[in-house]
């Protein structure tokens, strides 16, 4: 497929942020042609050979994974989840979410199939990865403290990545340490994209300044302070990894800077599904000698 004249492919893309900014309004076919400036018979074309997906379906998708992550990580009852994505009841919320999941609603939300998900939702995740890309924000250098964590380590496969962060929930909400109150990071032991997924190595860590015994293996730990490159991802985390490559690739030989014996990490400043997905704010730090 040839590549899109720009101004053409800025079209699509601005359909797509108004369809995360609006994912709890209508979202026809006439709107979404409206905000590309197309008839909407042109656009529905346009749409599925540019992108993949016809635009009803991928507005479906995208208002699941919402759907999913407030039913895995937050407490909403299923009957505002199913309203808030669109679905009249949770009769025609449940059809359709056990269509893409194969659990029910309630049973995702008890034990999520993160495998199932994640294959039936590849699709917008391929789109987000290649169509919605941003420039980049300039890097700043920066003396970061010592920040004392708790911390959950996560061995093992990535896709099974939303398990270790249900059993961190539910420790941060025993401890009283809400996301507002306590500031909320990762670290990168492993790059997804090239350690073997049963060595991959990830903490989920949230500010702390002590850690009482626990049986979900939360531990103390420490972010060791020094001088870090500074890079502000906003956006969904299909661009995560080109914000991480940048920092490598571009930002870092040019800077004439060197590395310090510690993981990238991040902190997670504004997540989903709090806020919009291309809303999301992570700053991410490559620490520096």
């Amino acid at each position: 497929m040839k590549t899109p004249f720009p101004s053409y492919l800025q079209r699509f893309q601005r359909v797509l942020r108004h369809i995360d900014e609006h994912l709890g309004e209508g979202l026809g076919l006439d709107v979404l042609a409206g905000v590309a400036a197309f008839s909407p018979h042109h656009f529905h074309r346009q749409f599925t050979a540019l992108l993949g997906v016809p635009p009803g379906r991928y507005v479906q998708l995208v208002r699941l994974k919402r759907a999913t992550w407030r039913l895995a990580f937050r407490d909403a009852p299923v009957l505002e989840v199913a309203l808030d994505s669109g679905y009249q009841g949770p009769e025609a919320f449940t059809r359709a979410f056990r269509q893409q999941t194969g659990q029910s609603p309630s049973a995702f939300r008890r034990q999520p199939d993160w495998a199932a998900w994640q294959a039936g939702y590849r699709p917008v995740s391929d789109i987000r990865r290649n169509f919605m890309t941003d420039a980049f924000a300039p890097v700043r250098v920066i003396d970061a403290p010592d920040i004392p964590v708790a911390v959950l380590e996560h061995r093992g496969d990535p896709a099974t990545l939303g398990d270790s962060v249900r059993s961190f929930i539910q420790w941060r909400r025993a401890a009283g340490l809400a996301p507002r109150l306590s500031a909320t990071y990762n670290i990168f032991h492993d790059d997804p994209d090239q350690t073997d997924p049963a060595d991959f190595r990830l903490d989920i860590c949230a500010a702390a300044a002590r850690v009482p015994a626990n049986d979900l293996g939360v531990r103390a730990g420490i972010i060791p302070g020094g001088r870090c490159a500074v890079l502000r991802h906003v956006g969904t985390d299909e661009g995560f990894g080109a914000a991480i490559r940048h920092l490598y690739a571009d930002w870092l030989p040019s800077s004439g800077q060197d590395l310090r014996d510690f993981p990238l990490y991040c902190q997670r400043v504004a997540f989903f599904p709090d806020v919009p997905e291309h809303e999301a704010i992570t700053d991410i730090f490559l620490p520096l000698k």
